[in-house]
C-alpha cells in the first residue's frame, strides 16, 4: 500500500490548535541528564514547527528530527542550524546509533503498526535517567474517523480505499501504554486530555482532517480529481451533520493520549 503524501501547508492551517498536545506533553519532561547539551531524537518531525520548541527548550542539545516524507522534511529543513538537524527515517525501523537524553515523538505512532513493539527499544537506548515522551490521538472512535472509514467501505468507494484507514486498535489505551512502558528501571506517567477546539471558517473539520488523518484517501484518489472531488463531497456532508456550526465556531472535541517515561538512574 502506497504511503500517505503529505502537504505541509495544509497541515500547519490549524497549526496553533495542533502545537497545544506537544506543549502540554514537553511540560511534564523533567530536566534531562545532560542539561546544558542533551542529544534529542524528534521522531516525525513534520514540518520541523515543534522540533524548534525542543530548541528553544534546551539551545545547547543536539537535536535531530527524522520524518519519513519528503515535502515535510523539506519544509523542516528550512529551521536547520549549527545544533538543529533533519533526516530521512522510518519510525517503525528507525534505532538510535547513539544514547540520547530525550527520544520525543509527537502525533506520529498512530501511523506505525506495531509501534507498542518499538518502545523498549527506544527506552534501552537512552542515557541513564533520559527520558522517552510521546503523544498520539485517540479519536479513533469520534464521527471524524468512524464516518471517514464508513465511506471509504462502502460499495461505491470499497475496491479504491477499502483497509485503507486506522481503525481504533493503530494506538494503545492509556492503561496499555502504561503497562508496557513500566518495568523494573523504568517509571511512567501516563494521562489523556480532550481537547474541544473551536474550529472556524467553512467546513473546518474538513479542513483538518485533510492535513492528517485523510492523507491516505487523497493520496490514493490523486490521479482522479472527479473521484477525489465526489469523495469529499460525501465526507463533507456527512461531517456537517456530525460537527455542526455554532454560534461561535465548530466544536472539534479531539482525545488525544500522553505518555512521559523515565530510564533510572
Amino acid at each position: 500500500m502506497t504511503a500517505p503524501t503529505w502537504d505541509p501547508q495544509q497541515y500547519l492551517r490549524h497549526a496553533d490548535h495542533r502545537t497545544r498536545p506537544f506543549h502540554d506533553l514537553l511540560a511534564r519532561v523533567p530536566e534531562l541528564p545532560d542539561a546544558a547539551a542533551p542529544r534529542i531524537a524528534d521522531l516525525g518531525c513534520g514540518a520541523g514547527n515543534v522540533t524548534v520548541l525542543l530548541a528553544e527548550r534546551w539551545p545547547g542539545a543536539r537535536i535531530t528530527g527524522y520524518d519519513n516524507s519528503p515535502q515535510m522534511l523539506e519544509r523542516a529543513r528550512a529551521h536547520t542550524t549549527a545544533l538543529l538537524g533533519f533526516a530521512e527515517a522510518d519510525a517503525a525501523t528507525w534505532t538510535p546509533d547513539r544514547p540520547h537524553d530525550l527520544i520525543i515523538s509527537n502525533a506520529l505512532l498512530q501511523w506505525v503498526p506495531g509501534h507498542a513493539d518499538r518502545l523498549p527499544d527506544w527506552l534501552d537506548a537512552l542515557t541513564p535517567g533520559g527520558i522517552l515522551a510521546l503523544q498520539v490521538p485517540g479519536n479513533f472512535d469520534q464521527p471524524s474517523h468512524v464516518l471517514m472509514r464508513e465511506l471509504a467501505d462502502s460499495p461505491r468507494w470499497r475496491s479504491r480505499l477499502g483497509g485503507r484507514l486506522r481503525h481504533t486498535d493503530a494506538v494503545l489505551s492509556p492503561a496499555g501504554y502504561l503497562d508496557r512502558l513500566t518495568a523494573p528501571g523504568r517509571t511512567a506517567d501516563v494521562w489523556e486530555t480532550t481537547y474541544l477546539h473551536l474550529l472556524h471558517g467553512e467546513d473546518p473539520v474538513l479542513d483538518w482532517v485533510k492535513g492528517t488523518g485523510l492523507r491516505p484517501v487523497l493520496t490514493a484518489l490523486a490521479d482522479d480529481e472527479e473521484a477525489r472531488s465526489a469523495f469529499l463531497a460525501e465526507y463533507r456532508d456527512r461531517l456537517r451533520a456530525a460537527y455542526p456550526a455554532g454560534p461561535h465556531g465548530t466544536v472539534f472535541p479531539f482525545r488525544r493520549i500522553f505518555a512521559v517515561a523515565r530510564r533510572e538512574k
